[in-house]
């Protein structure tokens, strides 16, 4: 058995591992790297095997980091099934399609320019229509239910606690050259026990071969509950000056959090009875996969909902979603208090840079961040508080107030992590891959690993392989 790290080795994105048994190559996750817009196109182009000779893919989450380049490798000549849960396979419906369609926006935008330049023009990595055609390949499983992906190989997928259906997923490999057998747990990525509406992540115990996340391994998050308290108290003083709260939030995920942890308050007359706006197109639509699937709520939202509060997590009188781009631009018109959730979580496209243009200048509203903010974006320069920001080619004030709350995070921080990896009975385990995170966090994280006696800790470069 041999396993090849193309993707998301000490690096974030681009969640790719390959493993080759019994004459089979399985794939876990195939995400897109999101990096330099030359460098990510070229990389997420041409993969470095040929797609015609993967048997199968195990795919642990929708997140596009990890799923986003599957209609590619379908393009090119994948044939297989793509093994997931039944809710990521819905997720993947949405949010494929709304990739595929950012990858033919960017390439128009592109070719403008190439041709104002008499560059030579670029086609998309894929389209719509590509990310159409790979849905058909997708097949939804249960949780804690055993399937067999490929010969000799059977998968099974437990709750990771990082958003709707996502998994960890434990490969039971039976190695006929060898005769070995292995289990081979790759976590996913690791969500946080006391996060609402997902279930916890499930603690495993049994694992020869762990190949592990680390994304937030260097670091601590706030809890929960100062969070929600935070959250409370942006809302009451906004709504005393009069403004608005504008939150750029990931559509799929944070965006449910958010208005759930909303809905909480407001139910409890914890803050004043505002209009909530969801401005997100994919985020209304990930709303509706996740009341598709009420057997992952966990007991903070069946509490909320015997205690007869509200008749769904995310709705309420209160709670408007919006689809059409011209109620879209109504918002802009608002005159009394209001909450708008919108996407990109990072600032950087989408509908939210409306909201943030016509709203930056004011000091009545305020500006939550609820999510990480890479180095580069328009959301860390905001966080950062530079005094000017430019949106859509115009230089604005930043004016607003400008509040940043982590306790939101469904990334295990790295006590979270290592209580993950506790888990697991270190007689049995003989080898740990850190993976999914940028080197800092993985180096520090492997360290601490090693020092709780977890066997032989690696950290594997791009396109190392390791024979078993």
């Amino acid at each position: 058995m041999r396993i090849t790290f193309w993707g998301a080795a000490q690096e974030v994105t681009g969640s790719m591992h390959l493993i080759e048994v019994n004459g089979q190559r399985i794939l876990l996750d195939c995400g897109l790297y999101q990096g330099r817009r030359a460098d990510a196109y070229d990389r997420n182009l041409r993969f470095p095997f040929d797609p015609r000779t993967i048997t199968t893919v195990v795919l642990s989450h929708a997140h596009i980091d990890h799923s986003g380049n599957l209609p590619n490798l379908i393009k090119q000549g994948f044939q297989g099934h793509i093994w997931c849960t039944a809710a990521t396979r819905n997720l993947c419906t949405y949010m494929l399609l709304d990739s595929g369609h950012i990858q033919e926006s960017d390439v128009a935008y592109l070719n403008k320019k190439k041709a104002q330049q008499g560059e030579p023009l670029i086609e998309p990595i894929y389209t719509r229509a590509d990310a159409q055609a790979s849905l058909g390949h997708f097949i939804g499983a249960g949780y804690h239910r055993p399937v067999i992906v490929a010969d000799g190989v059977e998968a099974t997928f437990y709750y990771a606690g990082h958003i709707l259906g996502s998994s960890c997923v434990a490969l039971d490999i039976h190695d006929r050259e060898t005769g070995k057998k292995w289990r081979v747990v790759f976590s996913g990525d690791v969500g946080r026990a006391e996060i609402p509406i997902v279930k916890s992540p499930d603690l495993l115990d049994a694992a020869d071969i762990l190949i592990m996340e680390s994304t937030y391994g260097n670091r601590l998050h706030g809890t929960y509950e100062d969070a929600h308290k935070k959250l409370r108290a942006v809302v009451r003083d906004t709504v005393r000056r009069r403004g608005r709260v504008i939150v750029p939030a990931f559509a799929v995920g944070r965006t449910q959090e958010i208005v759930f942890a909303l809905n909480e308050l407001a139910a409890d007359g914890d803050i004043p009875a505002i209009p909530i706006y969801v401005d997100s197109p994919l985020a209304v639509n990930a709303t509706e996969v996740f009341r598709m699937h009420p057997e992952e709520w966990d007991e903070t939202v069946r509490a909320f909902l015997t205690e007869g509060k509200r008749a769904n997590p995310f709705d309420s009188p209160l709670i408007e979603y919006v689809r059409e781009q011209t109620r879209s631009k109504q918002l802009n018109y608002l005159t009394e208090p209001a909450v708008i959730i919108s996407a990109s979580g990072m600032a950087e496209n989408g509908r939210i840079l409306h909201h943030l243009k016509n709203g930056i200048e004011d000091p009545d509203n305020t500006i939550l961040f609820v999510s990480f903010q890479a180095e580069h974006t328009l959301g860390r320069r905001i966080v950062d508080r530079e005094s000017r920001v430019k949106i859509l080619g115009e230089e604005f004030r930043v004016r607003a107030q400008v509040v940043a709350i982590d306790g939101f995070s469904a990334h295990a921080d790295q006590a979270e992590l290592l209580a993950w990896a506790q888990s697991f009975d270190r007689r049995r385990l003989q080898h740990t891959f850190v993976v999914h995170g940028e080197p800092v966090a993985q180096s520090i994280l492997a360290d601490r690993l090693e020092e709780s006696g977890m066997a032989k800790v690696t950290v594997p470069q791009r396109g190392q392989s390791f024979v078993f």
